[in-house]
């Protein structure tokens, strides 16, 4: 259904898409893959621009040596053909399975191995493509090798990544100005939502504007990372979370800051202080040669000092790109233990380290800062987060 004219892709030149499409097209030949089918909507989204929302239905990309060509559903129309830099075939829902007749079609005498994401096609899924495709072609995982190619950022998506950095500050500096004591969480999240909303559309004319977001926490409810906003009211006093989340046609960046209403209690401001010590830390690590867990550990370290290691809650950073709070995700980039990956030039990562002290203990509450972090070519690291962190920024007074 090519209805109406295609869209620039909102985000990146026709050329930076073409250049993923002939990695991975290198990658296939190398691997003697007669076809790759991805089904995530990160992958979609960087092969092809195309961020898709399934609401029960599966879409997918297919990329042979001489084909690209979206699959989507009947419900979105022609805005999957608008949106794809190249073909585009839509399935109806009114025969059970057409998705798979449409893979099947595309595919047309294609022989040899399909990739797909081991780690997002259910078993379901990989059933029907191992029975419904006329020629039984293997199943092989691509997955992993996509995650590499998109650990290592272009230039261009180091500067949409700079950009998305700036709409968070936005927001962050709108919540913060919509904060005041009986104020409900949701009433500041809308807030920063709004502002972020204006500035992506300010800066992206024509990209899609979808999914950015807003936590705003605060009280018991700073305890979890992804809590979501309530009714509560804030009070004076109040330790407060806040975490501001655009998203830029999928790509995503984000600024998280503990801050307090009024004043902050002793006990509060030393667990603040040393968090805020173990995010320094983390960011003056961050460096091309370093490894992840490297980073964990050392971070660790400075935690046990402190005596809040066991009160830590997850890894110390990840990697940044096509990502949401539901989807999108690149394991190998993460600060942990168990994570070897060696930091390199075109690496884009955060610092977000967070503890969470237990209710009724002195300090209760959960700490997290976030800062993004660009690895340059010559070595050196930008932050790219302008919102300020710390005590001495963040005690609101209203």
């Amino acid at each position: 259904m090519a209805n109406g004219d295609k869209f620039p892709c909102g985000l990146f030149s026709k050329g930076e898409i073409d250049t993923r499409i002939t990695k991975l097209r290198s990658l296939m030949e190398e691997k003697g893959i007669a076809a790759c089918l991805f089904t995530s909507i990160h992958n979609v989204n960087y092969f092809s621009g195309f961020v898709y929302c399934g609401f029960g239905r599966p879409y997918g990309l297919l990329i042979t040596p001489d084909k690209h060509v979206t699959i989507s559903a009947l419900i979105d129309a022609g805005q999957p053909w608008r949106r794809s830099p190249y073909d585009n075939i839509i399935y109806t829902d009114w025969k059970r399975d057409n998705f798979y007749r449409a893979i099947a079609k595309e595919l047309g005498d294609a022989r040899g191995p399909l990739g797909i994401e081991r780690d997002h096609v259910t078993l379901e899924v990989a059933h029907k493509l191992r029975n419904d495709l006329p020629h039984g072609n293997a199943l092989v995982d691509v997955g992993a090798h996509a995650m590499r190619m998109r650990m290592k950022k272009s230039e261009e998506e180091i500067a949409v990544t700079k950009n998305c950095c700036a709409t968070a500050d936005v927001g962050a500096w709108a919540c913060k100005e919509a904060l005041h004591e009986g104020v409900p969480e949701y009433e500041v999240s809308l807030a920063g939502l709004s502002a972020m909303t204006r500035n992506i559309a300010k800066v992206y004319p024509d990209s899609d504007i979808m999914d950015s977001l807003v936590w705003f926490q605060s009280g018991i409810n700073t305890d979890g990372a992804h809590n979501p906003l309530t009714t509560r009211r804030v009070n004076k006093g109040d330790i407060l979370s806040m975490s501001c989340i655009p998203l830029h046609q999928g790509y995503y960046a984000s600024v998280e800051r503990t801050m307090f209403l009024a004043h902050c209690s002793d006990a509060h401001l030393k667990v603040w202080e040393a968090n805020v010590a173990v995010h320094r830390r983390g960011i003056d690590l961050i460096r091309p040669g370093v490894t992840c867990a490297e980073v964990a550990l050392e971070l660790n370290h400075l935690y046990a000092e402190f005596g809040l290691l066991k009160y830590r809650m997850f890894g110390y950073g990840h990697s940044f790109g096509i990502m949401s709070h539901y989807y999108g995700r690149e394991a190998e980039l993460e600060l942990r233990e168990h994570i070897h990956t060696v930091l390199e030039p075109g690496m884009v990562v955060s610092m977000e380290p967070m503890i969470t002290i237990p209710e009724g203990q002195p300090g209760a509450g959960g700490y997290r800062e976030h800062d993004v972090l660009v690895i340059n070519q010559d070595g050196s690291v930008d932050d790219i987060t302008g919102f300020p962190f710390g005590p001495e920024h963040n005690i609101v007074q209203k």
